[in-house]
């Protein structure tokens, strides 16, 4: 495959990253297949790219509108190079305050949406011969922190539907990625990108705190992200995990470092657990 010339399909593209990312394949001559839950959101990107990008209306949690639209992309360009998974938006409250009907509208756009996608488009690449589905997780796909504790579970399960998916496909010659981005001064934090769960008094002094961590970190810029997802995606061998920012590896490391520690420190107690099997 060349490196230019790409057929992308991005969901969650009228803000945030799908629409940095949209707008930047576009201006390298790729084509895109751009989506959003409102069609107007996104209609700038047909006035100035013409007949290289496919707008489409999209609620990732209809799975028929899922289809029909990863379908209607495919048969307009002739193929489908990158199906990346961008939609979703984050439950911002603690565990306790949490209720079942947001958890699971939750799961349905952040986790059931993508697999809807996947599963639309694999039939279709396994046809092609070739395909990369890729995936926007984030640095708490990996390290959760409090307050966005469902958020982050999310994302946990993002990354194992993923990883398993790339072990099933890769004798499809069908390539997968999660990208993990670390903090970024996206429309993420917005309103629109944002859900609150109704609050209990006894967490105000801890959320207080948390977010006031979270207004002094450091926020890389939206802008400097393609060129680097762009040299991943033009790889022959793309990771499965692929960082971005600066911060996310060192806060991985730590991470990492003390989970083994705290297992090694068990590690008798556990083994002892294991019994004869002989």
């Amino acid at each position: 495959m060349e490196k230019q010339n790409k057929v992308w399909f991005i969901t969650g593209a009228s803000r945030g990253f799908g629409r940095v990312w949209a707008e930047a394949a576009l201006q390298r001559g790729d084509k895109v297949a751009a989506t959003a839950r409102k069609i107007e959101s996104i209609s700038a990107l047909k006035d100035q790219y013409g007949d290289n990008v496919l707008l489409l209306e999209l609620d990732v949690t209809n799975h028929a509108q899922v289809k029909e639209a990863v379908e209607k992309a495919h048969a307009l360009f002739g193929r489908l190079d990158i199906i990346l998974n961008n939609a979703g938006y984050s439950l911002v409250g603690t565990i306790e305050e949490g209720s079942a009907e947001e958890i699971r509208a939750l799961y349905e756009t952040n986790v059931l949406g993508p697999v809807a996608v996947i599963q639309a488009a694999l039939p279709l690449l396994r046809q092609q011969g070739y395909g990369h589905i890729m995936g926007t997780s984030s640095n708490v796909g990996i390290v959760t922190i409090p307050v966005i504790g469902y958020y982050s579970s999310s994302k946990w399960a993002f990354e194992a539907i993923y990883e398993s998916l790339a072990a099933e496909v890769k004798q499809f010659n069908i390539k997968v990625t999660v990208i993990e981005p670390g903090a970024y001064a996206t429309e993420f934090g917005s309103q629109d990108s944002l859900k609150f769960t109704s609050p209990l008094d006894v967490y105000t002094d801890f959320k207080t705190e948390f977010f006031g961590h979270l207004r002094e970190m450091e926020q890389g810029d939206p802008a400097a992200t393609p060129q680097a997802l762009f040299k991943m995606v033009d790889s022959e061998n793309p990771p499965l995990r692929f960082n971005l920012g600066s911060h996310n590896l060192p806060l991985t490391r730590k991470t990492y470092a003390e989970r083994l520690a705290e297992w090694e420190a068990w590690d008798e107690v556990s083994a002892s657990a294991q019994g004869n099997t002989k």
